[in-house]
């Protein structure tokens, strides 16, 4: 629990890992914590904090086992706001198998958890192909928010050279389009995703990969992402849109373990 700069006793959740509940106070490691908003009618519980941001940051962590061996472990995320506050711990629950032999290209459950220890948001990416050559298979992610009930799901759209997504919400119907660059390539530069109206006349968003220096860029998957959306955008897509900056980054950012080459699924 040190590692995750937790205090308090640990509570279970699903999934096998342990995640202790938590408080707007700095920790050991110095991590300070969001404060806990109020609750708000017809909110999923939990995403009361994204009413209150328009920038989400993602940090993943180092994993220092993963560097020295090239063994793919589970991704820690970091999620926090633009004062640096601590909104949510995310943390990858894949068995060892699938990892190592899937992946970058592997189904993956990751769960969200708040400062209070709660599992707020839970993602799922089914296993799909990872070929162009088959636009009946695309990748796709699901959200659900509190687990168990699902507010959106994030799409993939075939196309030639573009990689292309589709923000759903539960029913299905068509939300948000995310358009990203032609080549995803991250060298010296960040790398964009424009999150648009659904005719893709208006910009609305942003989901960026933060670059990182030279020497992480080769030798660690840890990525840093930044998300921006409008104040006043229904939590639950907020929510949705942080499900798609999660799949991003496994299609075109995650490294193959045993090759340190940058993995693109179109």
């Amino acid at each position: 629990a040190g590692n995750y700069g937790f205090q308090a006793q640990p509570m279970g959740v699903p999934g096998g890992f342990v995640v202790p509940p938590v408080y707007s106070q700095p920790t050991m490691d110095g991590t300070i914590w969001m404060p806990i908003p109020p609750s708000i009618p017809n909110c999923p519980p939990g995403l009361e904090y994204l009413t209150q941001i328009d920038q989400v940051l993602i940090h993943q962590q180092l994993e220092l086992l993963e560097i020295v061996t090239g063994f793919e472990e589970n991704n820690k995320y970091e999620l926090k706001n633009a004062l640096g506050q601590r909104v949510y711990f995310a943390a990858e629950d894949t068995d060892c198998l699938t990892r190592n032999c899937c992946g970058p290209s592997r189904p993956f459950t990751i769960r969200i958890i708040d400062n209070l220890g709660r599992e707020v948001i839970t993602l799922q990416r089914p296993l799909r192909c990872s070929s162009c050559c088959c636009p009946c298979c695309l990748q796709e992610l699901e959200v659900q928010a509190p687990p168990g009930t699902t507010i959106g799901y994030v799409v993939q759209n075939w196309h030639v050279c573009l990689p292309k997504f589709t923000i759903q919400d539960e029913k299905r119907m068509d939300i948000l389009k995310i358009t990203g660059p032609c080549v995803v390539c991250s060298c010296c530069e960040d790398v964009n995703f424009e999150v648009k109206s659904v005719d893709e006349t208006c910009t609305v968003g942003r989901i960026s990969k933060q670059w990182t220096g030279f020497v992480r860029e080769m030798f660690t998957d840890a990525d840093n992402f930044g998300i921006s959306f409008p104040m006043d955008l229904d939590v639950k897509m907020k929510a949705v849109m942080i499900g798609a900056c999660f799949l991003i980054d496994f299609m075109f950012f995650e490294h193959s373990s045993n090759k340190h080459q940058r993995a693109g699924v179109w």
